[in-house]
C-alpha cells in the first residue's frame, strides 16, 4: 500500500482504474472516429438518438424491479420531470434526490 495515512492506494487497484479509464476513452474517441468516416442513414441516427435513454433504463430497470416504494416513487418523479422538461440530466438529478428524501421519509 502506498501511504500511511487513513487514504491509502493500492497499486493494482490504481492500474484497474486508469485501465477502466483508458478503454472508455478509446471506445469514445474510437466511435465519434468511425462515426465520422461513415454516413449515418436516418434508422442509424434515429437509434442514436434514442440509446442515451435506453442506456439509462438498462442501468436503472434491475434497481427499480428490486426497489420499494421509495424506489418506484422516484421513478414517477423522473417519469413526471422527464415528460414536462424533456431533461435526462434534470430527470435523474431529480430522481437521485426523491430516492434519498422518500428513503427517509419511507
Amino acid at each position: 500500500m502506498i501511504g500511511d495515512g487513513a487514504l491509502s492506494l493500492e497499486p493494482v487497484v490504481v492500474g484497474v482504474v486508469l485501465a477502466m479509464a483508458l478503454v472508455t476513452y478509446a471506445t469514445k474517441t474510437g466511435g465519434l472516429w468511425l462515426l465520422n468516416r461513415i454516413e449515418a442513414s436516418e434508422r442509424l441516427e434515429a437509434a442514436l438518438s434514442v440509446l442515451p435513454g435506453a442506456i439509462v433504463i438498462a442501468v436503472l430497470g434491475p434497481e427499480l424491479a428490486a426497489g420499494g416504494p421509495a424506489e418506484w416513487g422516484a421513478g414517477v418523479v423522473v417519469v413526471a420531470v422527464m415528460w414536462r422538461t424533456e431533461s435526462i440530466l434534470l430527470a435523474l438529478c431529480t430522481g437521485v434526490v426523491s430516492v434519498v428524501v422518500l428513503r427517509a421519509v419511507v
